[in-house]
Protein backbone atom coordinates (compact mmCIF):
# COMPACT_ATOMS: atom_id res chain seq x y z
CA UNK A 1 0.00 0.00 0.00
CA UNK A 2 1.57 3.00 -1.26
CA UNK A 3 1.05 6.62 -0.33
CA UNK A 4 -1.84 7.25 -2.31
CA UNK A 5 -3.67 4.43 -1.46
CA UNK A 6 -3.81 5.58 2.23
CA UNK A 7 -5.08 8.97 1.39
CA UNK A 8 -7.44 6.99 -0.67
CA UNK A 9 -8.73 4.73 2.70
CA UNK A 10 -8.40 8.03 4.68
CA UNK A 11 -10.18 9.88 2.17
CA UNK A 12 -12.88 6.98 2.10
CA UNK A 13 -13.25 6.65 5.45
CA UNK A 14 -14.23 10.20 5.98
CA UNK A 15 -16.56 9.86 2.81
CA UNK A 16 -18.76 7.26 4.35
CA UNK A 17 -18.32 9.63 7.90
CA UNK A 18 -19.50 12.55 5.94
CA UNK A 19 -22.67 10.34 4.30
CA UNK A 20 -23.61 9.23 7.52
CA UNK A 21 -24.06 12.69 9.57
CA UNK A 22 -24.92 14.68 5.47
CA UNK A 23 -21.81 16.73 5.81
CA UNK A 24 -20.53 18.55 3.33
CA UNK A 25 -17.08 19.77 2.58
CA UNK A 26 -16.09 23.16 3.10
CA UNK A 27 -12.38 23.27 0.49
CA UNK A 28 -9.58 25.18 1.76
CA UNK A 29 -9.89 27.25 -1.38
CA UNK A 30 -13.01 28.21 -0.76
CA UNK A 31 -12.29 29.28 2.82
CA UNK A 32 -8.97 31.14 1.81
CA UNK A 33 -12.22 33.00 -0.60
CA UNK A 34 -13.76 33.97 2.75
CA UNK A 35 -10.95 35.36 4.34
CA UNK A 36 -9.78 37.44 1.69
CA UNK A 37 -12.89 39.15 1.00
CA UNK A 38 -14.40 39.25 3.96
CA UNK A 39 -11.84 39.23 7.42
CA UNK A 40 -11.53 42.85 8.53
CA UNK A 41 -7.70 42.45 9.01
CA UNK A 42 -7.09 42.22 5.29
CA UNK A 43 -9.17 45.20 4.66
CA UNK A 44 -7.70 47.26 6.90
CA UNK A 45 -4.32 45.87 5.38
CA UNK A 46 -5.92 47.63 2.18
CA UNK A 47 -6.46 50.82 3.71
CA UNK A 48 -2.83 51.08 3.27
CA UNK A 49 -3.33 51.56 -0.61
CA UNK A 50 -5.76 54.06 0.23
CA UNK A 51 -3.44 56.15 3.09
CA UNK A 52 -0.46 56.03 0.57
CA UNK A 53 -3.21 57.83 -2.10
CA UNK A 54 -4.36 60.26 0.40
CA UNK A 55 -0.69 61.19 1.21
CA UNK A 56 0.24 61.36 -2.74
CA UNK A 57 -2.76 63.87 -3.12
CA UNK A 58 -1.34 65.74 0.16
CA UNK A 59 1.91 66.75 -1.17
CA UNK A 60 0.82 67.35 -5.01
CA UNK A 61 -1.33 70.21 -2.90
CA UNK A 62 1.67 72.07 -2.18
CA UNK A 63 1.89 72.74 -6.05
CA UNK A 64 -1.51 73.79 -6.24
CA UNK A 65 -1.98 77.47 -7.46
CA UNK A 66 -3.05 79.93 -4.05
CA UNK A 67 -5.35 82.93 -4.26
CA UNK A 68 -4.71 85.47 -1.50
CA UNK A 69 -6.07 88.60 -0.15
CA UNK A 70 -5.25 90.97 2.33
CA UNK A 71 -7.59 94.53 3.36
CA UNK A 72 -6.71 96.65 6.26
CA UNK A 73 -8.48 99.66 7.07
CA UNK A 74 -7.82 102.48 9.86
CA UNK A 75 -10.43 105.00 10.75
CA UNK A 76 -10.13 107.96 13.47
CA UNK A 77 -11.17 111.66 14.21
CA UNK A 78 -13.31 111.52 11.30
CA UNK A 79 -9.92 110.66 9.35
CA UNK A 80 -8.87 107.86 6.70
CA UNK A 81 -5.53 106.98 8.11
CA UNK A 82 -4.88 104.19 5.32
CA UNK A 83 -6.94 101.79 3.26
CA UNK A 84 -4.62 98.96 2.20
CA UNK A 85 -5.49 95.99 -0.43
CA UNK A 86 -3.19 93.09 -1.65
CA UNK A 87 -4.28 90.94 -3.51
CA UNK A 88 -2.71 88.24 -5.44
CA UNK A 89 -2.54 84.93 -7.52
CA UNK A 90 0.60 82.30 -6.71
CA UNK A 91 1.34 79.20 -9.06
CA UNK A 92 4.27 77.19 -7.62
CA UNK A 93 5.89 75.06 -10.65
CA UNK A 94 8.03 71.78 -10.17
CA UNK A 95 11.67 73.33 -10.31
CA UNK A 96 11.03 76.09 -7.39
CA UNK A 97 10.06 78.62 -9.36
CA UNK A 98 6.73 80.76 -8.90
CA UNK A 99 4.62 82.81 -11.10
CA UNK A 100 2.79 85.70 -9.12
CA UNK A 101 -0.22 88.15 -10.24
CA UNK A 102 -0.91 90.56 -8.10
CA UNK A 103 -3.44 93.68 -7.83
CA UNK A 104 -2.41 96.61 -4.71
CA UNK A 105 -4.58 99.86 -3.81
CA UNK A 106 -3.47 101.74 -1.14
CA UNK A 107 -5.41 104.91 -0.46
CA UNK A 108 -4.96 107.29 3.02
CA UNK A 109 -3.24 110.37 4.22
CA UNK A 110 -0.75 108.65 6.34
CA UNK A 111 -0.03 105.89 3.93
CA UNK A 112 3.66 105.43 3.26
CA UNK A 113 5.59 106.91 0.60
CA UNK A 114 7.08 103.74 -0.65
CA UNK A 115 3.65 102.23 -0.29
CA UNK A 116 1.78 105.12 -2.58
CA UNK A 117 0.01 104.29 -6.09
CA UNK A 118 -1.90 105.40 -8.44
CA UNK A 119 -5.84 106.20 -7.59
CA UNK A 120 -6.63 103.10 -9.81
CA UNK A 121 -4.20 100.80 -8.20
CA UNK A 122 -1.29 99.14 -9.71
CA UNK A 123 -1.19 95.88 -11.13
CA UNK A 124 2.00 92.58 -11.33
CA UNK A 125 3.39 89.95 -13.31
CA UNK A 126 6.57 88.59 -12.06
CA UNK A 127 8.73 85.53 -11.37
CA UNK A 128 11.07 84.24 -8.62
CA UNK A 129 13.76 81.92 -8.91
CA UNK A 130 15.90 80.25 -6.74
CA UNK A 131 19.49 80.35 -7.70
CA UNK A 132 20.92 78.41 -5.27
CA UNK A 133 18.81 76.56 -2.37
CA UNK A 134 15.44 74.74 -4.22
CA UNK A 135 15.88 75.28 -7.91
CA UNK A 136 16.31 71.37 -8.33
CA UNK A 137 14.89 69.86 -5.51
CA UNK A 138 13.43 71.33 -3.03
CA UNK A 139 10.90 70.16 0.29
CA UNK A 140 7.79 70.24 -1.70
CA UNK A 141 9.68 68.32 -4.74
CA UNK A 142 10.96 66.08 -1.93
CA UNK A 143 7.58 65.43 -0.44
CA UNK A 144 5.76 64.53 -3.79
CA UNK A 145 8.62 62.21 -5.02
CA UNK A 146 8.47 60.33 -1.54
CA UNK A 147 5.12 59.98 -1.41
CA UNK A 148 5.25 58.28 -4.66
CA UNK A 149 7.48 55.80 -3.21
CA UNK A 150 5.65 55.52 -0.24
CA UNK A 151 2.76 53.93 -2.33
CA UNK A 152 5.06 51.42 -3.19
CA UNK A 153 5.92 50.46 0.19
CA UNK A 154 2.79 50.48 1.51
CA UNK A 155 1.77 48.21 -0.95
CA UNK A 156 4.43 45.61 -0.05
CA UNK A 157 3.86 46.59 3.66
CA UNK A 158 -0.32 45.49 2.89
CA UNK A 159 0.85 42.49 1.32
CA UNK A 160 3.05 41.65 4.01
CA UNK A 161 0.29 41.79 6.55
CA UNK A 162 -2.50 40.08 4.78
CA UNK A 163 -0.30 37.19 4.22
CA UNK A 164 0.25 37.16 7.74
CA UNK A 165 -3.43 37.07 8.18
CA UNK A 166 -4.18 33.89 5.68
CA UNK A 167 -1.12 32.48 7.35
CA UNK A 168 -2.90 32.67 10.42
CA UNK A 169 -5.76 31.34 9.26
CA UNK A 170 -4.68 28.44 6.89
CA UNK A 171 -2.90 27.23 10.68
CA UNK A 172 -6.82 26.90 12.04
CA UNK A 173 -7.67 24.88 9.08
CA UNK A 174 -4.89 22.71 9.13
CA UNK A 175 -5.42 22.20 12.86
CA UNK A 176 -9.09 21.63 12.33
CA UNK A 177 -8.67 18.90 9.53
CA UNK A 178 -6.32 17.44 11.73
CA UNK A 179 -8.37 16.95 14.80
CA UNK A 180 -11.71 16.70 12.66
CA UNK A 181 -9.58 13.14 10.91
CA UNK A 182 -8.69 11.81 14.25
CA UNK A 183 -12.38 12.18 15.37
CA UNK A 184 -13.31 9.92 12.73
CA UNK A 185 -10.40 7.49 12.96
CA UNK A 186 -11.31 7.17 16.71
CA UNK A 187 -14.87 6.84 15.78
CA UNK A 188 -13.61 3.94 13.77
CA UNK A 189 -11.47 2.38 16.25
CA UNK A 190 -14.25 2.33 19.00
CA UNK A 191 -16.71 0.53 16.79
CA UNK A 192 -14.02 -2.28 15.87
CA UNK A 193 -13.49 -2.57 19.69
CA UNK A 194 -17.37 -2.78 20.75
CA UNK A 195 -17.25 -5.00 17.82
CA UNK A 196 -14.71 -7.51 19.26
CA UNK A 197 -15.81 -6.78 23.06
CA UNK A 198 -19.25 -8.72 22.42
CA UNK A 199 -17.18 -11.38 20.24
CA UNK A 200 -15.45 -12.07 22.78
CA UNK A 201 -18.32 -12.39 25.17
CA UNK A 202 -19.74 -14.75 22.79
CA UNK A 203 -16.82 -16.50 22.94
CA UNK A 204 -16.58 -16.52 26.43
CA UNK A 205 -19.96 -17.82 26.74
CA UNK A 206 -19.36 -20.74 24.65
CA UNK A 207 -16.05 -21.64 26.78
CA UNK A 208 -13.82 -21.17 24.22
CA UNK A 209 -12.02 -18.14 25.96
CA UNK A 210 -11.36 -17.21 29.52
CA UNK A 211 -13.51 -14.75 31.37
CA UNK A 212 -10.16 -12.35 31.81
CA UNK A 213 -10.54 -11.41 27.98
CA UNK A 214 -13.92 -10.14 28.41
CA UNK A 215 -12.03 -6.99 31.05
CA UNK A 216 -8.94 -6.87 28.37
CA UNK A 217 -11.90 -5.91 25.66
CA UNK A 218 -13.50 -4.00 27.97
CA UNK A 219 -10.31 -1.92 28.66
CA UNK A 220 -9.50 -1.13 24.92
CA UNK A 221 -13.49 0.14 24.70
CA UNK A 222 -13.17 2.34 27.60
CA UNK A 223 -9.55 3.68 26.26
CA UNK A 224 -11.41 4.24 22.69
CA UNK A 225 -14.02 5.99 24.37
CA UNK A 226 -11.41 8.26 26.18
CA UNK A 227 -9.26 9.16 22.99
CA UNK A 228 -12.65 9.53 20.98
CA UNK A 229 -13.73 12.77 23.64
CA UNK A 230 -10.24 13.68 23.45
CA UNK A 231 -10.08 14.15 20.16
CA UNK A 232 -14.04 15.73 20.15
CA UNK A 233 -13.02 18.94 22.27
CA UNK A 234 -10.29 19.36 20.39
CA UNK A 235 -12.23 19.06 17.53
CA UNK A 236 -14.63 21.92 19.02
CA UNK A 237 -11.65 24.09 19.97
CA UNK A 238 -10.35 24.46 16.53
CA UNK A 239 -13.45 24.79 15.16
CA UNK A 240 -13.94 28.18 17.31
CA UNK A 241 -10.54 28.91 16.00
CA UNK A 242 -11.23 28.74 12.80
CA UNK A 243 -14.30 30.68 13.13
CA UNK A 244 -12.15 33.36 14.00
CA UNK A 245 -11.23 33.86 10.67
CA UNK A 246 -15.04 33.48 8.88
CA UNK A 247 -16.59 36.68 8.27
CA UNK A 248 -19.56 37.92 6.03
CA UNK A 249 -19.99 41.47 4.43
CA UNK A 250 -20.62 44.51 6.61
CA UNK A 251 -17.76 42.49 9.44
CA UNK A 252 -20.75 39.91 10.27
CA UNK A 253 -18.65 37.23 12.04
CA UNK A 254 -20.08 33.81 11.72
CA UNK A 255 -19.60 30.20 13.22
CA UNK A 256 -18.40 27.32 11.43
CA UNK A 257 -21.33 25.13 10.94
CA UNK A 258 -20.73 21.54 12.47
CA UNK A 259 -21.98 19.73 8.97
CA UNK A 260 -19.19 21.05 7.08
CA UNK A 261 -15.75 18.99 6.89
CA UNK A 262 -12.67 19.69 5.58
CA UNK A 263 -11.09 19.12 2.29
CA UNK A 264 -9.71 15.23 2.50
CA UNK A 265 -7.80 15.97 -0.82
CA UNK A 266 -5.70 18.67 0.45
CA UNK A 267 -2.26 17.34 0.11
CA UNK A 268 -3.24 17.51 -3.74
CA UNK A 269 -4.68 21.05 -4.01
CA UNK A 270 -2.93 22.94 -1.68
CA UNK A 271 0.48 24.06 -3.49
CA UNK A 272 -1.97 25.50 -6.58
CA UNK A 273 -4.49 27.48 -3.81
CA UNK A 274 -1.45 29.29 -2.73
CA UNK A 275 0.39 29.22 -6.21
CA UNK A 276 3.67 28.05 -4.90
CA UNK A 277 3.67 24.94 -7.30
CA UNK A 278 7.00 26.65 -9.43
CA UNK A 279 9.43 28.91 -7.25
CA UNK A 280 12.49 28.15 -9.59
CA UNK A 281 11.93 31.46 -11.43
CA UNK A 282 11.04 33.34 -8.30
CA UNK A 283 12.64 36.72 -8.25
CA UNK A 284 13.96 37.48 -4.50
CA UNK A 285 14.43 41.39 -5.51
CA UNK A 286 10.40 40.77 -6.20
CA UNK A 287 10.05 40.13 -2.87
CA UNK A 288 7.52 42.93 -0.85
CA UNK A 289 10.03 43.33 1.79
CA UNK A 290 13.09 43.70 -0.54
CA UNK A 291 10.70 45.83 -2.59
CA UNK A 292 9.74 48.14 1.17
CA UNK A 293 13.64 48.18 1.91
CA UNK A 294 14.67 49.09 -1.52
CA UNK A 295 11.79 52.05 -1.58
CA UNK A 296 12.62 52.92 1.49
CA UNK A 297 16.48 53.27 0.81
CA UNK A 298 15.28 55.35 -2.35
CA UNK A 299 13.30 57.55 -0.09
CA UNK A 300 16.17 58.59 2.71
CA UNK A 301 18.44 59.21 -0.78
CA UNK A 302 15.85 61.84 -1.91
CA UNK A 303 16.01 63.18 1.96
CA UNK A 304 19.61 63.03 1.79
CA UNK A 305 19.88 65.07 -1.68
CA UNK A 306 17.98 67.54 0.04
CA UNK A 307 20.03 67.86 2.77
CA UNK A 308 23.06 68.31 0.52
CA UNK A 309 21.11 70.95 -1.37
CA UNK A 310 20.84 73.01 1.67
CA UNK A 311 24.92 73.20 1.85
CA UNK A 312 24.28 75.93 -1.21
CA UNK A 313 23.26 79.36 -0.60
CA UNK A 314 19.74 80.50 -0.52
CA UNK A 315 19.77 83.17 -3.89
CA UNK A 316 16.09 84.43 -4.46
CA UNK A 317 15.67 86.80 -7.57
CA UNK A 318 12.44 87.94 -8.59
CA UNK A 319 11.13 89.85 -11.51
CA UNK A 320 7.62 91.87 -11.48
CA UNK A 321 6.51 94.07 -14.08
CA UNK A 322 4.21 96.74 -12.87
CA UNK A 323 1.89 98.69 -14.54
CA UNK A 324 -1.64 100.37 -13.78
CA UNK A 325 -4.99 98.05 -14.83
CA UNK A 326 -5.53 100.87 -17.61
CA UNK A 327 -1.79 100.11 -18.72
CA UNK A 328 -1.13 96.52 -18.93
CA UNK A 329 -1.51 95.90 -21.91
CA UNK A 330 1.33 98.66 -22.91
CA UNK A 331 4.41 97.29 -21.66
CA UNK A 332 6.98 99.52 -20.48
CA UNK A 333 10.72 98.33 -19.37
CA UNK A 334 10.82 101.10 -16.96
CA UNK A 335 7.82 100.02 -15.07
CA UNK A 336 9.22 96.77 -12.59
CA UNK A 337 9.97 96.10 -9.48
CA UNK A 338 13.40 93.22 -8.70
CA UNK A 339 14.55 91.78 -5.48
CA UNK A 340 17.24 89.86 -4.33
CA UNK A 341 17.40 87.94 -1.46
CA UNK A 342 20.56 86.07 0.17
CA UNK A 343 21.65 83.67 2.90
CA UNK A 344 24.36 81.47 3.67
CA UNK A 345 25.24 80.36 6.78
CA UNK A 346 29.18 80.59 7.81
CA UNK A 347 29.79 77.12 9.28
CA UNK A 348 27.40 75.31 8.02
CA UNK A 349 27.60 73.00 11.13
CA UNK A 350 23.87 72.21 11.07
CA UNK A 351 23.42 71.35 6.96
CA UNK A 352 26.74 69.38 7.17
CA UNK A 353 25.23 67.42 10.63
CA UNK A 354 21.86 66.73 8.69
CA UNK A 355 23.83 65.56 5.35
CA UNK A 356 26.01 63.23 7.55
CA UNK A 357 22.88 61.78 9.12
CA UNK A 358 20.87 61.57 6.11
CA UNK A 359 24.18 59.40 4.85
CA UNK A 360 24.30 57.51 8.22
CA UNK A 361 20.64 56.29 7.67
CA UNK A 362 20.90 55.03 3.88
CA UNK A 363 23.67 53.07 4.97
CA UNK A 364 22.01 51.64 8.21
CA UNK A 365 19.11 50.47 5.26
CA UNK A 366 21.46 49.60 2.87
CA UNK A 367 22.89 47.12 5.38
CA UNK A 368 19.29 46.24 6.41
CA UNK A 369 18.67 45.51 2.82
CA UNK A 370 21.81 43.19 2.29
CA UNK A 371 20.84 41.12 5.27
CA UNK A 372 17.27 40.65 4.52
CA UNK A 373 18.18 39.31 1.20
CA UNK A 374 20.50 36.86 1.84
CA UNK A 375 18.04 35.88 5.11
CA UNK A 376 15.09 35.13 3.23
CA UNK A 377 16.86 33.49 0.13
CA UNK A 378 18.49 31.11 2.92
CA UNK A 379 14.88 30.93 4.72
CA UNK A 380 13.24 29.97 1.41
CA UNK A 381 15.89 27.44 0.84
CA UNK A 382 15.11 25.59 4.26
CA UNK A 383 11.75 25.43 4.02
CA UNK A 384 11.49 23.68 0.57
CA UNK A 385 14.10 20.98 1.84
CA UNK A 386 11.77 20.96 5.05
CA UNK A 387 8.56 20.29 2.52
CA UNK A 388 10.79 17.46 0.69
CA UNK A 389 11.50 15.72 3.91
CA UNK A 390 8.36 15.86 5.32
CA UNK A 391 6.90 14.28 2.27
CA UNK A 392 9.53 11.79 2.60
CA UNK A 393 8.66 10.98 6.25
CA UNK A 394 4.76 10.85 4.98
CA UNK A 395 5.64 8.32 2.59
CA UNK A 396 7.66 6.30 5.22
CA UNK A 397 5.00 6.28 8.00
CA UNK A 398 1.93 5.02 5.56
CA UNK A 399 4.16 2.18 4.75
CA UNK A 400 4.49 1.37 8.11
CA UNK A 401 0.41 1.91 8.39
CA UNK A 402 0.33 -0.74 5.62
CA UNK A 403 3.14 -2.89 7.79
CA UNK A 404 0.68 -2.70 10.99
CA UNK A 405 -2.00 -2.88 9.50
CA UNK A 406 -0.61 -6.68 8.35
CA UNK A 407 0.82 -7.96 11.39
CA UNK A 408 -2.92 -6.58 12.56
CA UNK A 409 -5.07 -8.79 10.00
CA UNK A 410 -2.59 -11.75 10.43
CA UNK A 411 -2.64 -11.54 14.28
CA UNK A 412 -6.90 -11.65 14.23
CA UNK A 413 -6.28 -14.65 12.31
CA UNK A 414 -4.06 -16.35 14.43
CA UNK A 415 -6.78 -14.96 17.13
CA UNK A 416 -9.68 -16.95 14.96
CA UNK A 417 -7.60 -20.30 15.48
CA UNK A 418 -7.09 -19.83 18.79
CA UNK A 419 -3.31 -19.38 18.75
CA UNK A 420 -3.66 -15.58 19.57
CA UNK A 421 -4.76 -13.20 22.34
CA UNK A 422 -6.67 -10.08 23.31
CA UNK A 423 -3.84 -8.97 24.47
CA UNK A 424 -1.72 -9.12 21.36
CA UNK A 425 -4.75 -8.18 19.29
CA UNK A 426 -4.85 -4.93 21.02
CA UNK A 427 -1.05 -4.23 21.22
CA UNK A 428 -0.99 -4.07 17.76
CA UNK A 429 -3.89 -2.16 16.97
CA UNK A 430 -2.07 0.30 19.39
CA UNK A 431 0.94 0.00 17.11
CA UNK A 432 -1.25 0.51 13.99
CA UNK A 433 -3.77 3.64 15.74
CA UNK A 434 0.02 5.39 17.19
CA UNK A 435 0.76 5.22 13.65
CA UNK A 436 -2.11 6.38 11.61
CA UNK A 437 -1.97 9.40 14.50
CA UNK A 438 1.68 10.11 13.30
CA UNK A 439 0.51 10.30 9.51
CA UNK A 440 -2.06 12.91 10.63
CA UNK A 441 0.50 14.73 12.57
CA UNK A 442 2.76 14.70 9.78
CA UNK A 443 0.30 15.71 7.05
CA UNK A 444 -0.18 19.18 9.58
CA UNK A 445 3.56 19.95 9.52
CA UNK A 446 3.14 19.34 5.70
CA UNK A 447 0.49 21.83 5.40
CA UNK A 448 2.10 24.41 8.26
CA UNK A 449 5.58 23.95 6.46
CA UNK A 450 3.80 24.90 2.67
CA UNK A 451 1.78 27.92 3.87
CA UNK A 452 5.02 28.79 6.38
CA UNK A 453 6.44 29.55 2.40
CA UNK A 454 3.75 31.01 1.43
CA UNK A 455 3.96 33.59 4.17
CA UNK A 456 8.10 34.27 3.27
CA UNK A 457 6.96 34.37 -0.33
CA UNK A 458 4.39 37.11 0.84
CA UNK A 459 2.49 37.18 -2.09
CA UNK A 460 -1.27 36.91 -1.14
CA UNK A 461 -2.61 37.23 -4.27
CA UNK A 462 -5.47 39.73 -3.59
Amino acid sequence: MNKKIIYLVLFFTSFLFAQEKNLKEFSYNEYLGYVKKFHPLVKQANLKLNEAQALLMQSRGAFDPKLEAEYNEKQFSDKNYYSIFNGSFKIPTWYGIEIKAAFDNNEGIYVNPDMTLPNSGLTSLGITVPIGQGLFINQRMADLKNAKLQQTVNEAERNIEATDVLHKASLAYFEWKKNFSEVVLYEDYLKNAITRYKGVLKLIEQGDKPAIDSTEAGITVKSRRLNLESSKLKLQKSRLDLSNYLWLENNVPIELDENLLPEMTLSNTIKETLEINNLINFEINNHPKINALSTKIDILKTEQKLSANMLLPKLDLSYNYISEPSAFDNYRFEDYKVGVNFSFPIFLRKERAKLKLAKLKVQDSEFTLASERVSLKNKIEAQQVEITSLEKQISINTELVESYNTMLSGEERLFTLGESSIFLINSRENSLVSSQINVLKLENEFYNSIVNLYKTIANPNL
